[in-house]
């Protein structure tokens, strides 16, 4: 439905009373105030027709809605009600039909695209979100949604909102946990300390960022039953996860992965469809994940650790499926000057 003009009629402010206003209007008082005194959709009141004279008006814009129509300003809030599951919220007055959806704690951002474009589908309203699996903070903008015309039939509205009802909600933030974390840094050359290790600082500063806690650090040979006893080991302490560095990959003294699989690990996958990362290994012993990070987290700001860490900590199991549908955004541009993660590495739809 296109903007109207039949919507509206001209109307003597006197004889506005119980009418609905179809624009905004401004009061300015130099020095003191300039904004909307009255608002778009606001009911006319007895008491507000000398202010709206002293504002100079005689006459005002009135918003003629027939029966089974919807403002867009009522529309956008059930559209919105609908839109929001847990760990979503939506607050303030619409701003030209348009209202943001916020996460309401900090967490791992989840979208069911398919709803979202089902949504989109029915005429005459739209919701454009952020991504899928993006880590989000309190309070941050995660959609924006609105009827298209001034105007909506309340069927059509119906059917939008049936639409996202009928199946799973569109926007969720799942909670991130707060782990116990161990990490294993592997390599004779850090072991014998003819190399500093840099991976400690690294990993600690990720997994901090999202409230966990570092408890166990270990520097070990390239053993692979040293480094399988150590795992082990973290495994008798009831740490939550448990990240290894080095030794991921092919060289033959990258004997890592083999003592992962010496601590009785099974489920265990291997390479990533992104880059940098390919290397990157994903396993679990129970509900303990055992990631196992190669050496390129020393030289890129962001790597497919940091698109997989918040899945974790969100309680997530991620699998071979989930590291192959990594390769849609899971390329790295390498930039001059790193903006991860306001940028395309690990943004699919």
């Amino acid at each position: 439905m296109a903007r109207n003009k039949n919507l509206f009629k001209t109307i003597k402010v006197e004889d506005a009373v119980g009418l609905t206003l179809a624009h905004d209007i401004t009061e300015i008082r130099p020095g003191e105030f300039k904004g909307p005194a009255f608002l778009k959709g606001q009911t006319i009141e007895e008491k507000d027709i000398c202010h709206l004279m002293r504002l100079g008006k005689q006459h005002l814009y009135i918003l003629d809605l027939k029966e089974g129509q919807v403002h867009e300003d009522d529309a956008v809030f059930e559209m919105a009600d609908a839109l929001s599951g847990q760990g979503v919220v939506f607050n303030g007055r619409p701003k030209e039909g348009k209202l943001q959806l916020t996460a309401k704690h900090d967490g791992l951002l989840k979208v069911n695209t398919k709803s979202l474009v089902a949504f989109n589908m029915t005429p005459e309203v739209m919701c454009a979100s952020i991504h899928n699996n993006t880590p989000v903070k309190k309070g941050q903008p995660i959609a924006g949604t609105r009827a298209i015309p001034l105007v909506i039939e309340r069927d059509t509205l119906d059917r939008a909102v049936e639409t996202i009802r009928s199946g799973a909600p569109v926007f969720t933030v799942k909670r991130f946990r707060s782990v116990k974390a161990g990490l294993i840094i592997t390599g004779n050359e850090v072991f014998e300390g003819l190399i500093e290790d840099r991976f400690e600082y690294i990993v600690k500063e990720k997994i901090e960022s999202f409230g966990s806690s570092l408890t166990d650090v270990s520097i070990l040979p390239d053993n692979k039953t040293i480094i399988g006893e150590t795992v082990q080991s973290y495994f008798n302490k009831g740490l939550d996860l448990i990240i290894t560095t080095g030794g991921m990959s092919v060289d033959p003294d990258d004997v890592t992965r083999l003592g992962i699989k010496a601590a009785g690990i099974k489920e265990i996958y291997y390479s990533a469809a992104a880059l940098p990362g390919a290397m990157f290994q994903l396993a679990y012993k129970g509900n303990v994940p055992v990631v196992g990070i190669p050496a390129c987290a020393l030289h890129h700001k962001a790597t497919v650790f940091d698109l997989v860490l918040p899945r974790l900590l969100a309680g997530e199991r991620p699998d071979n499926r989930d590291l192959a549908q990594l390769a849609h955004g899971g390329f790295c541009l390498d930039c001059d000057v790193c903006r991860y993660p306001a940028c395309s590495f690990g943004k699919a739809f």
